[in-house]
């Protein structure tokens, strides 16, 4: 467990600086990208300085800002890409304020516009989106246990074992776990 949690604070010291590194890039101040992204100066900079493991809306956000997946940010951090990945070298990332937990499956790649992820949501774990990463991006929910709502375009969808949604997103999101259970799907994202 210990090698577990070093494991997942070098990766929030590494997503920190990654951070700072695009909004340096973009020679935005905080307050810019404050503005930018509807999220407070100091909860940025203190994701930027690792004093907080961000969540997967203000990541979402942030994506939104600088136009990538979550997915792409978070293999931005990761090791030099790999054409295998065993399950056990799989990116895990968890948002414990949410119960949210995502393996990055098959993370982007150069040259590569879809990219596989595994979500559990804990029971009554529930994850708002205000935007997404990239507009119009294609998505396919496909849930292997347990039961998921997701909202897209005001429109709630209830999935259960073996069904499959797929849209493209433009507006907000919703994902809930709609059961007793653990919800745990697929997603697959292809960039427009």
């Amino acid at each position: 467990m210990k090698q577990s949690l070093e494991v997942a604070e070098a990766v929030d010291a590494r997503l920190a600086a990654r951070l700072a590194q695009l909004r340096a890039e973009r020679g935005w101040s905080l307050g810019e990208l404050a503005e930018r992204s509807g999220v407070s100066r100091s909860t940025l900079s203190r994701a930027e300085r690792a004093e907080i493991s961000p969540t997967a809306s203000l990541l979402n956000r942030l994506c939104h800002v600088y136009g990538r997946t979550m997915s792409r940010l978070l293999s931005e951090v990761e090791a030099e890409p790999a054409t295998l990945l065993r399950a056990a070298e799989q990116p895990v990332w968890e948002d414990r304020d949410s119960g949210f937990v995502r393996r990055s499956v098959s993370p982007p790649h150069p040259g590569l516009r879809g990219e596989l992820v595994e979500g559990r949501l804990a029971p009554g774990a529930d994850i708002a989106y205000d935007r997404p990463p990239v507009p119009g991006l294609e998505q396919h929910v496909w849930v292997l246990a347990g039961a998921l709502d997701v909202t897209a375009q005001d429109v709630v969808h209830r999935l259960g074992d073996g069904d499959c949604l797929r849209l493209r997103v433009w507006g907000p999101t919703r994902f809930r776990c709609a059961g007793d259970a653990e919800a745990r799907y697929v997603l697959a994202v292809v960039l427009p």
